[in-house]
């Protein structure tokens, strides 16, 4: 007979990395070591070390985590069934769309801008958080990407020459220059902005006029 455990709590999951991201918001990398994430998160350190085995994996969920709904990525999530490969570039480009008002919501944040900050900030100084966070984040997003924009190069929506790689690090890098800035944004100005270079990197279909 086959024993299984206990099943794993979704409110221990969601305190420890509430906990994480708190604590790097607040307090910034150092401080956030498994003991303080355990002892922010009201529970004990095995209960934290039983769903992640390392401090890097911890905070790049914890960074993940605050991406609520945003679109693109590959897998797990919604996003990998709804583009389905044999969709138009149009149909694809249309749930892009229709999901970049909570992407900009979540994004203009203070919380999301502040993780981001801390995420690409420990390049240098704790690189195994930045190789879980790149893996994690930016990678299963890009995944859905490049699909996406040979989509747009077959269907004729971009030139045949197009560079894909090249186009999604100049897209990426645009929305970090704007998101790592100082001042504040609003969703609605950062909706705009997306809306803008989606469309300039041929993530979005051009709407014609009349």
């Amino acid at each position: 007979m086959t024993r299984t455990g206990r099943p794993r709590s979704s409110a221990a999951d969601d305190s420890i990395l509430r906990a994480a991201r708190q604590l790097l918001v607040e307090r910034g990398i150092a401080a956030a070591s498994m003991e303080e994430i355990a002892r922010t998160a009201g529970v004990s350190k095995v209960t934290v070390y039983r769903r992640w085995s390392s401090r890097e994996d911890l905070l790049a969920a914890a960074v993940e985590s605050a991406s609520g709904d945003m679109p693109g990525r590959a897998s797990p999530g919604a996003e990998a069934r709804d583009l389905d490969p044999a969709m138009s570039f149009a149909q694809m480009s249309s749930l892009i769309e229709a999901a970049l008002p909570a992407a900009a919501h979540t994004m203009a944040s203070f919380e999301y801008r502040a993780l981001l900050a801390q995420a690409f900030g420990s390049r240098f100084t704790h690189p195994g958080i930045m190789v879980a966070f790149w893996d994690n984040h930016i990678v299963p997003r890009r995944n859905v990407a490049i699909p996406m924009l040979h989509k747009a190069v077959a269907e004729k929506h971009l030139p045949a020459n197009t560079d894909v790689e090249s186009l999604i690090d100049m897209t990426v890098g645009s929305l970090l220059y704007r998101l790592l800035q100082p001042g504040e944004i609003s969703p609605e100005e950062l909706l705009e902005y997306l809306r803008r270079i989606y469309r300039q990197a041929g993530l979005l279909a051009v709407r014609s006029e009349g």
